[in-house]
């Protein structure tokens, strides 16, 4: 089989966690979200990309889900104690992915490149593709004016009202190599349950990468990230309610109307029309349920066929 899987942070990830647990490793393709990339202290920061490789390379901190296990903070004190920013937590394990990173991009290097070998590195069997090599910066617009992604999401902990978003950069952005190659040839793509605005769109943004999923072959299934009417995590509920959109998997399907095939909702919540559904318990708390929620994704894409 061939799965592609569009996915942000630390929800998506656990999805794809899932999906090597239950297929090949070299069966599932992750396309992930770069409008959050952002350059800080100097470093080229890819924190989507990151809680992906440290999940599935099985060094992620599974208390936060995002970060890695066992991190020290020697270097984020010291920065601290010369009046240095400090908002954004940089651990001393995760700098050497920022530094590499960083090198290799003033180097003249591709971001997809970079994390094809830190992948590899690690021995991730599954294919993590950047959504563009190309920089996309999600700014948020909000009532004090407009933030970048991480000021809002991380230094202001998401507090402001939110009246829209956008994708600067997007409009002249290209899929990075592998991305519409792997979306023409997968059996099935599926829809992580990551924030639908502040993760799956920027991808959508990307020129040719909406029209490719529209022309795909595969159906594409959705995992929803609304359980009992709030989000499972981060601001979702919230964008939602400030964006005009009903806090429900009605919500969800209406945000990817003409999109989605499928969606996988919890069980005991409000259905949604005009798409297929599936439903089980969605929290995915351990290995056991990451594998169960993507093997019912997989059993409703299955039942869906091909378009």
């Amino acid at each position: 089989m061939s799965i592609v899987v569009l996915t942000g942070g630390v929800g998506g990830a656990k999805l794809v966690l899932g999906l090597i647990h239950t297929l090949l490793p070299g069966e599932v393709t992750a396309i992930v979200n770069t409008g959050d990339d952002f350059t800080h202290l100097g470093l080229a920061i890819s924190p989507d990309i990151d809680t992906l490789l440290y999940t599935l390379a099985g060094k992620a901190n599974a208390a936060q889900g995002w970060g890695r296990e066992g991190e020290t903070w020697s270097f984020l004190a010291a920065l601290r104690s010369l009046g240095g920013e400090d908002w954004f937590a940089l651990g001393d394990g995760d700098l050497a992915l920022h530094v590499l990173r960083t090198a290799r991009r003033a180097a003249g290097e591709p971001l997809s490149a970079i994390t094809a070998d830190f992948a590899r590195a690690w021995g991730i069997g599954a294919a993590i593709l950047p959504m563009s090599d190309d920089p996309v910066a999600t700014v948020v617009q909000t009532g004090e004016g407009p933030l970048a992604f991480q000021r809002y999401f991380v230094e202001r902990r998401c507090e402001p009202a939110v009246q829209a978003i956008r994708f600067e950069g997007a409009e002249t952005a290209r899929p990075a190599p592998g991305v519409i190659e792997a979306i023409h040839a997968a059996d099935a793509i599926l829809i992580a349950p990551s924030n639908l605005f502040l993760s799956i769109d920027p991808l959508l943004a990307v020129p040719g990468l909406r029209a490719a999923l529209g022309k795909a072959r595969a159906p594409v299934v959705a995992v929803s990230p609304i359980v009992g009417g709030v989000a499972v995590k981060g601001p979702t509920a919230k964008l939602m309610r400030e964006l005009g959109l009903e806090v429900s998997n009605a919500g969800i399907a209406a945000h990817y109307h003409g999109l989605i095939d499928g969606l996988v909702i919890h069980n005991g919540d409000d259905a949604a029309e005009g798409v297929q559904l599936a439903l089980t318990d969605t929290m995915m708390r351990d290995d056991r349920d990451k594998m169960r929620v993507a093997e019912v994704a997989l059993m409703l894409a299955t039942s869906i066929g091909s378009r």
